[in-house]
């Protein structure tokens, strides 16, 4: 394909293209992906990820520059929250970074979660592979900030940024199960803050606790509105990077996503299989029966999930 071709050389109307073709489910996406695929896998996928308001965006705009004066080629995707009505996403992430848009060495792109409670659509793993194989050395990903139940960015990023703030409750999240564990990397921002030195101390409790391991995660101050910090968050990224390419956890990790990357293809297939079959077989007579309690759910469920197997 011509576009996957001039993508490849990088020209950003491509990539963008591809980025939509890709995002709106077109029946081309799966063929995309697989010429896309054997190209990619050299990028480093950053997720910065934390509660709304915590300051990820302008951190993210700090970090965009100090990566870009090291001479790295930066994708970035930025996750808003889809409408429930519309599908569509305000975008103000975006807006945050104006000042990188005309950078020919910077490509941004924002994406709607489309429902996903994981704060990440199936969308934002697939565009992260696209600007990957396009030859972006750096991939930097901003979740939704949906707080605890948002872990999905673990499962598709190599380093994982948790962006924590003062006088917003973080010190309790901080305390709740998934959230200490998603992060290699956490950042208390808004450092100038009163109760900033208490969430660093308290995260650094919470580590201690968690026993000696292979990676421990720097906590990082920042005040990413006047940069502060944020040399110090960049060189933690790096030195993550370091460990992962030299360390058998960096190949544990790797391992883990493609299983679960197989997983969620299969997932997807499966589930449309079983909606076709439900979509011809269900008829009003099944549901009267439900409805009259003359048939169970399960039972329903069971016959038709007998009906695809053996079909």
């Amino acid at each position: 394909m011509v576009i996957i071709e001039k993508a490849l050389q990088g020209d950003p109307r491509s990539i963008a293209r591809l980025i939509t073709m890709i995002e709106s489910e077109s029946l081309s996406s799966v063929e995309i992906m697989k010429l896309i695929y054997p190209r990619s896998g050299k990028a480093h996928i950053i997720g910065v990820t934390g509660s709304p308001g915590a300051g990820k965006s302008t951190l993210l705009d700090k970090l965009i520059t100090h990566i870009s004066h090291s001479g790295l080629t930066i994708g970035v995707i930025a996750v808003d929250p889809s409408s429930p009505f519309t599908g569509g996403a305000v975008l103000g992430d975006r807006l945050r970074m104006q000042s990188h848009s005309l950078e020919p060495d910077v490509f941004i792109r924002s994406m709607g979660t489309r429902g996903s409670l994981g704060g990440l659509s199936r969308g934002t793993y697939e565009a992260a592979l696209i600007l990957d194989a396009c030859g972006k050395d750096v991939v930097l990903i901003e979740t939704v900030g949906v707080g605890q139940s948002e872990i999905d960015i673990m499962k598709i990023a190599d380093t994982v940024v948790l962006v924590l703030v003062p006088g917003m409750g973080d010190d309790i999240q901080i305390m709740k199960a998934g959230i200490i564990e998603i992060a290699d990397i956490f950042i208390v921002n808004k450092a100038d803050r009163d109760g900033s030195e208490r969430i660093v101390r308290e995260v650094n409790i919470m580590l201690d606790l968690q026993g000696e391991k292979a990676w421990r995660p720097p906590v990082i101050p920042t005040i990413a509105e006047r940069g502060d910090g944020v040399d110090s968050a960049a060189k933690a990224i790096f030195d993550h990077r370091h460990f992962l390419e030299n360390n058998s956890e960096g190949k544990r990790r790797k391992m883990a996503r493609l299983r679960i990357e197989v997983e969620e293809i299969l997932k997807r297939e499966i589930a449309k299989i079983v909606e076709n079959a439900w979509d011809r077989q269900i008829s009003s007579e099944v549901l009267e029966d439900l409805a009259a309690r003359k048939k169970d759910p399960y039972t329903v469920a069971d016959e038709l999930l007998l009906k695809v197997i053996s079909s």
